[in-house]
């Protein structure tokens, strides 16, 4: 199997269908999130809300440069979000992220093995297999946050 594929799979594992590393992925654990739930706070903690905000916000700002164009977010950006107010709201957003991380894992399955050992758009962020790795990792940590303040609702 191409290291690309691997690559596609195991991002696809965390976020819309996997079970293998931590039993869960984001699709199962905000099937059954309603948007109140999404939206409450608990303390200092981000809502679950934001930690899928944010999460869709790298995917679709990577995807962006997978798809040739610019890397045209920022950190600082990251948890810019207005709330949200209704379940329509939740769901549009929802959908936008399964959308993107299909998109995402897709463009990974198309490129050549050898763009993974190349630079990602400048030598500073290191290489395409930095990234996406970092995409995958990052997303597993915030996975366990939305988890754990699923249990905590």
């Amino acid at each position: 199997m191409k290291r690309t594929k691997e690559i596609a799979n195991r991002f696809r594992e965390v976020i819309l269908n996997g079970v293998w590393v931590a039993n869960t992925n984001y699709k199962d654990q905000l099937s059954d999130v309603t948007w109140e739930q999404a939206s409450k706070k608990i303390g200092s903690l981000n809502t679950i809300f934001m930690l899928t905000f944010h999460i869709n916000y790298y995917i679709a700002g990577v995807l962006n440069v997978l798809e040739g164009g610019a890397l045209e977010i920022r950190d600082k950006y990251s948890f810019d979000c207005s709330g949200i107010e209704s379940q329509k709201d939740w769901e549009e957003l929802l959908n936008t992220m399964w959308s993107n991380a299909e998109k995402f894992a897709n463009a990974i399955e198309l490129m050549p093995d050898q763009k993974l050992d190349e630079v990602f758009v400048d030598k500073k962020y290191g290489t395409y297999q930095r990234n996406i790795d970092g995409m995958i990792e990052h997303s597993y940590y915030h996975l366990g946050q939305i988890t754990l303040i699923k249990k905590m609702l």
